[in-house]
């Protein structure tokens, strides 16, 4: 199993035991829910994107018979992902009692995030295109499959 397929699934568990802390927070202290956008994305690109990165880089693959055609692609995936996360996070909270340079967190942080899943989507693309893999048609013979142009 690669690295980062390992580190992406253990990220999620961390990202998902912060975002159930934070939701446990605001359901003993509601004054806490205005940290709900916060708890959203710990949760959501925290916990569910980062463990369909991870599983979906191994299984994926494997479905198609070929190996992740940028496995470097998938390295700095990672390594955005996680900072781009955490500064998202951190921004959403300052911007709540109005810390300056929140919004730039913000930013930063969805900018990192976004290009983390624009990597994710082009490897497991080309990956996908690059695949020996054979169809079957309704009467047994096999074709292969062929990407499509546009």
């Amino acid at each position: 199993m690669d690295w980062f397929v390992r580190a992406f699934i253990k990220s999620s568990l961390v990202w998902l035991a912060t975002g159930v802390t934070l939701g446990l927070a605001m359901a003993v202290y509601p004054p806490l829910a205005v940290y709900r956008v916060a708890h959203l994305h710990l949760n959501l690109l925290g916990f569910v994107a980062q463990m369909i990165y991870g599983v979906s880089l191994h299984v994926v693959p494997r479905f198609f018979g070929q190996p992740i055609v940028h496995r470097r692609l998938a390295e700095a995936q990672f390594w955005l992902a996680q900072p781009g996360l955490a500064l998202l996070t951190a921004g959403f909270v300052l911007r709540v009692p109005g810390v300056r340079g929140a919004e730039a967190m913000i930013i930063a942080g969805a900018a990192a995030s976004a290009l983390a899943a624009y990597f994710f989507v082009l490897n497991l693309w080309t990956t996908i295109s690059a695949s020996p893999m054979r169809a079957v048609t309704a009467r047994g013979h096999s074709v292969p499959i062929a990407p499509q142009r546009d």
